[in-house]
């Protein structure tokens, strides 16, 4: 995710990291391409009639529009629902710890014990959803009880969760937690469950396709043809025209790409990194552990991860 300071508007003119620009200025080149070709093929093309306007433009350039606000709604309420989603974990953790440290009875030791669990099931979470390797956070926060349960497990963000439910009945076993409480607790527990099962709902059900590719190839036949279109008017002029109403349509499309899968490490991405490390500094300090992780910051080109 981009974090900048605050800037004046007429520099935040000239930013590059952070905008898609970086990832479409390929594309952008193409379209200048084929405004030069418009432009120098212009004399010859135009002695056999051909004379395209810019009317039919006018009406599938408002389609597009409409068709890229929807799409674009889409995914960005995609990423509202998986920050939405990381907020809730934050928040239910911090319960679960605090109705387990009111239990009277428990030792250090095992609250110790449950905030690791609670810990490795953030980071083995954020782990799950990027695809990356999960062992040296798990190595380095479960509790050494737990490791037989949970290293080598195919699902070990699942088991996690079932080993806090163990945790629960075996202090419900002991008699240290009532029917009532651990009711409570479990609730909070459940509410784990729907967070997992809502992040893995948008890891694995993107866009239908068919709808993307559509959209995909009409802005880019629209683009390509665009420069064919200016020329009888604009002449010289075609490619800034033509370049700067292509950059509006591809930065769309290329936007709303990133937005669909919201949990990589691209730009506008949640940064899952700094969110399990703010959770564990707040975990932490509930316990009264020090020192604290020193919260993630943004690198020299703005992105938090």
């Amino acid at each position: 995710m981009i974090v900048r300071p605050h800037q004046h508007w007429f520099l935040r003119l000239f930013d590059w990291h952070g905008s898609v620009l970086s990832n479409i200025v390929f594309r952008l080149s193409l379209n200048l391409l084929m405004s030069l070709i418009a432009i120098f093929g212009y004399p010859w093309y135009s002695t056999f009639g051909i004379h395209l306007t810019t009317a039919p433009f006018s009406l599938v350039g408002v389609s597009i529009a409409i068709f890229l606000g929807f799409r674009n709604n889409a995914s960005y309420a995609r990423f509202i629902e998986a920050r939405t989603l990381w907020g809730s974990l934050h928040i239910t953790q911090r319960s679960l710890l605090r109705q387990i440290k009111s239990i009277r009875g428990l030792s250090e030791e095992q609250v110790q014990e449950f905030t690791g669990l609670l810990l490795a099931f953030c980071w083995s979470l954020k782990h799950r959803l990027r695809k990356t390797d999960v062992q040296v956070d798990l190595q380095r926060l479960l509790p050494a009880s737990w490791h037989s349960k949970v290293l080598h497990h195919p699902m070990p963000t699942s088991q996690i969760l079932l080993c806090l439910s163990e945790w629960l009945a075996q202090r419900r076993d002991e008699g240290l937690v009532s029917d009532i409480v651990w009711q409570s607790i479990d609730v909070n527990l459940n509410q784990l469950s729907a967070i997992l099962g809502g992040c893995d709902r948008i890891a694995s059900t993107p866009i239908p396709f068919a709808y993307s590719l559509i959209l995909h190839r009409t802005v880019y036949l629209f683009c390509t043809l665009l420069p064919f279109a200016l020329v009888a008017d604009l002449h010289l002029m075609t490619p800034l025209v033509s370049m700067f109403i292509s950059y509006t349509f591809l930065s769309l499309e290329a936007l709303a790409e990133e937005l669909e899968h919201p949990f990589g490490t691209a730009p506008n991405h949640l940064p899952l990194d700094a969110l399990c490390v703010n959770i564990e500094r707040n975990l932490k300090a509930m316990n009264g552990d020090t020192p604290l992780p020193e919260p993630l910051q943004p690198d020299a080109n703005f992105n938090l991860t």
